[in-house]
């Protein structure tokens, strides 16, 4: 007789590896349409430029360099408008039906919101990636330890991965994407 932890467990262990699954599809389909992640990835590295070349010249803070404000700003902005991609995706996949189609497979209930969170959760990896770059290109700088800069990447991206799963509930209460 299986007991209800054992089968609890089972469930979350079925629902990664199906949310694995549909998060494979997710990032297959950001390869197939490459203009997701052409705007991920660009617009975050020309708000970089504009607000640092442009507006930049035109504020200076006391006794600090304004890219200090700049860049972490910018990426709180790029991961809130990339969470947005998650309710928008989910809209589409309700409207187009994919999400009925998902239902009548055996999988998880919770593998579509899982995959799509976490394949988003992923690109917002490699958006990070290039923003830092970016950042220190033009003149940003880590002034913490290395664990504190990695703590604190890890908090931006905690906080991605909860507003992920905001705009998935709201990407399947509107009607269209």
């Amino acid at each position: 007789m299986t007991t209800t932890i054992e089968m609890r467990s089972g469930g979350i262990a079925k629902a990664f590896s199906d949310g694995a699954v549909v998060a494979k599809r997710n990032l297959i389909k950001i390869k197939r349409v490459p203009d997701l992640l052409v705007f991920s990835t660009m617009s975050p590295i020309m708000f970089i430029l504009l607000f640092a070349y442009i507006f930049g010249s035109a504020i200076h803070p006391p006794g600090v360099g304004y890219r200090e404000f700049l860049i972490p700003g910018i990426f709180v902005q790029t991961v809130i408008f990339g969470a947005t991609i998650t309710g928008a995706g989910l809209a589409e996949d309700m409207q187009k039906g994919i999400i009925d189609r998902f239902r009548s497979l055996p999988i998880s209930q919770s593998a579509v919101l899982v995959g799509r969170t976490t394949s988003d959760l992923l690109n917002n990896v490699l958006v990070i990636v290039i923003m830092s770059i970016t950042g220190l290109l033009v003149g940003w700088r880590i002034r913490s330890s290395f664990g504190d800069a990695i703590a604190a990447f890890f908090l931006l991206l905690a906080f991605a991965y909860a507003f992920s799963w905001i705009m998935a509930y709201v990407g399947l209460i509107v009607p269209s994407s």
